[in-house]
């Protein structure tokens, strides 16, 4: 299984970069590849000062090894071996127009000292959080997301939507990081459904990725904004920052597995900002986006 999906997110990385440099049309991604002293390694994909995008990155790894200790400690387990690969993206676009995007797809395997697999699971989903609410296109990401899941459970995207509201959270800030989408985590096998059908969902996912995302890009891109809706948009992207810090499990997994730092934190932005205790205008678009926040919403 671990090899199947390594495959399959090496053709992932490699079908969605080729369209979003399609889509940006002048920069292209910058490849590093990188190895972890400890076992494994990644191929790192990012992108800069485009005509679309910012910043961005479409990273895939592959680590193993001994569990570090304080990983043992948060899956409650001793002295045990692991292998963990996965795709992880953000785009972060100039236009504060075009939503930032975010998404994951990993599997994971623990090994006793035999080398036996004692657990196994994947994990992932996608999320959009936009600067400027635009309706139709969080209802056209949702629908993409819900159709994804129909085909594998009628009961999947409700189940992994309210997951998603639940986890992208900034609890300090009482608001969602953004319209929210899929979040799944610990999907083992269980009574009808073995890791083979797991392993079809999550694909099923991933690649509905670029149906979902690129309608909305190539409809915003190149709308027209002003100097205060790009500083809105900076005020937002702190917020993004602090969820990433604060409370993001992939972050602190890879800081916690000494994984490659460059590649944990492609996910912040190049330009932020911090008011001091900011509030929009009542009424104006920028309060709506912060009022929709305040609550989860059913967009499909």
């Amino acid at each position: 299984m671990k090899e199947q999906f390594y495959t399959y997110i090496q053709d992932l990385q490699d079908r969605i970069t080729d369209r979003l440099e399609s889509i940006d049309g002048k920069a292209k991604f910058r490849q590093d590849l990188w190895e972890r002293p400890e076992g494994g390694g990644g191929r790192t994909r990012v992108i800069e000062n485009g005509a679309v995008f910012e910043k961005g990155g479409v990273n895939i790894s592959a680590v193993h090894g001994p569990l570090p200790k304080t990983m043992q400690a948060y899956f409650k387990v001793g002295e045990v071996d692991f292998f963990a690969c996965g795709l992880s993206l953000v785009l972060h676009p100039h236009n504060p127009m075009v939503p930032t995007v975010h998404a994951n797809w990993r599997y994971f395997e623990m090994y006793d000292k035999q080398g036996n697999i004692v657990d196994q699971w994947f994990g992932g989903g996608q999320d959009l959080t936009p600067y400027y609410l635009f309706e139709e296109d969080a209802r056209h990401f949702h629908q993409v997301c819900k159709s994804a899941c129909d085909k594998h459970d009628p009961d999947f995207y409700q189940k992994y939507k309210s997951r998603c509201d639940s986890y992208f959270w900034n609890t300090h800030r009482n608001e969602a990081r953004g319209v929210g989408g899929l979040f799944f985590d610990y999907c083992r096998k269980e009574a009808g459904r073995d890791m083979e059908a797991w392993y079809n969902f999550v694909t099923e996912v991933g690649n509905s990725f670029l149906d979902a995302y690129v309608p909305v890009v190539l409809k915003r891109k190149d709308l027209d904004y002003t100097p205060e809706q790009r500083e809105w948009q900076e005020i937002r992207r702190g917020r993004y920052v602090e969820f990433n810090l604060v409370h993001d499990k992939g972050t602190l997994f890879g800081l916690r597995t000494n994984g490659r730092i460059e590649s944990i934190l492609m996910s912040l932005p190049p330009k932020v900002q911090w008011h001091y205790d900011h509030h929009p205008e009542t009424g104006s678009p920028e309060a709506k986006l912060e009022e929709v926040l305040k609550k989860p919403r059913s967009w499909a």
